[in-house]
C-alpha cells in the first residue's frame, strides 16, 4: 500500500510538523550542514529545522560534505554515522583535520562502541535516531550557546596560556587547536582550580545535558584535551582524574 511521504515522515520522527513552534526573530539560528543518506529522514529534518529558522544545506554522502566544508564553512555539522562510501566517523576525523566546526552525530542505535568511537574522532555531541526535531533543535542551540561565551581573561599556568578573550590556547608558545567544546571544557575546569568537578556537573555546564548516562561525552572530551595540552597524556600534569567522580584542574 502506498503511504504518502508526509505520513511516513510523521511516523519516523514521532511528531507533528504543525505543532512545531516557529522560531522567534530573536532566537539564535544556525547555518547547518546536514549529512544523511536516507531521503525521507533528510527531508524530514530539513523541514523541521527550517521551521525552527535554521538554514540547511543537505547532502547524502560524506564526500560531498567535505567538499562543501572546504569551500564554505557551516556553523554546525549534523552527521549520520551510517553513510555510503566514507562512514560518518571517518568523515568526522577528516573534518577535524581541516576545521573545528562543531559536529553532532546521528546514530541509529546509540550503540556504546559507535558513540565512543565517534566522540573520540572529535564529535561534540550525539543523538539517537529516530530523533524528535525539537530535541535535535535543543542540542543545536546548546552548541550555539557554547560558542557564544567570551571573556577578557588571560591566564597562564607555566607554559600553558589560555586567552579567553581571543579563545586561544598555547603551550610553550605554540598555539593549540581546540574545538569549541574542548575549549569550553578546559575553561570550565580552569574556572575551578584544584576543585573536583563531577561528570554530571560538567555535562550540565559544557553540554547542557542532565542525563548521567551521557558521561562518556565528558570522558572522551577530556582524553582529547589531554592529548593536546599534556606533555605526557598518560601521565597528566594539568587535568587529573578523581576516580569514580570526575576531574580537576591542578597545574604544577
Amino acid at each position: 500500500m502506498f503511504v504518502p511521504l508526509a505520513y511516513r515522515l510523521l511516523y519516523k520522527f514521532g511528531t507533528t510538523w504543525e505543532k512545531q513552534p516557529q522560531a522567534h526573530h530573536n532566537d539564535r539560528v544556525a547555518g547547518i550542514l546536514l549529512v544523511e543518506d536516507d531521503p525521507s529522514v533528510r527531508a524530514g529534518l530539513e523541514l523541521a529545522l527550517t521551521r525552527q529558522g535554521h538554514s540547511i544545506t543537505a547532502y547524502a554522502t560524506g564526500e560531498e560534505a567535505l567538499d562543501h566544508i572546504r569551500a564554505r564553512r557551516p556553523e554546525i555539522v549534523i552527521l549520520d554515522v551510517m553513510l555510503p562510501g566514507i562512514d560518518g566517523v571517518e568523515v568526522c576525523r577528516r573534518i577535524r583535520r581541516i576545521d573545528s566546526v562543531p559536529v553532532i552525530l546521528l546514530t541509529a542505535r546509540g550503540d556504546d562502541l559507535d558513540v565512543v568511537v565517534g566522540l573520540e574522532a572529535g564529535a561534540d555531541d550525539y543523538v539517537v535516531k529516530p530523533v524528535e526535531p525539537r530535541v535535535l533543535d535543543a542540542r543545536i542551540r546548546a552548541v550555539l550557546r557554547r560558542l557564544e561565551f567570551a571573556s577578557a581573561d588571560r591566564v597562564s599556568f607555566g607554559d600553558l596560556v589560555i586567552d579567553r578573550g581571543a579563545l586561544k590556547v598555547s603551550l610553550a608558545g605554540r598555539e593549540i587547536h581546540l574545538t569549541p567544546t574542548e575549549l569550553r571544557l578546559l575553561l570550565e575546569l580552569v574556572r575551578h582550580p584544584g576543585q573536583v568537578l563531577s561528570r554530571r556537573y560538567l555535562l550540565r555546564a559544557v553540554w547542557d545535558h542532565t542525563h548521567v548516562g551521557d558521561s562518556r561525552l565528558v570522558d572522551a572530551c577530556v582524553q582529547r584535551v589531554r592529548a593536546k595540552i599534556e606533555p605526557v597524556p598518560a601521565d597528566p600534569v594539568f587535568i587529573h582524574t578523581a576516580r569514580g567522580f570526575g576531574y580537576r584542574f591542578s597545574p604544577p
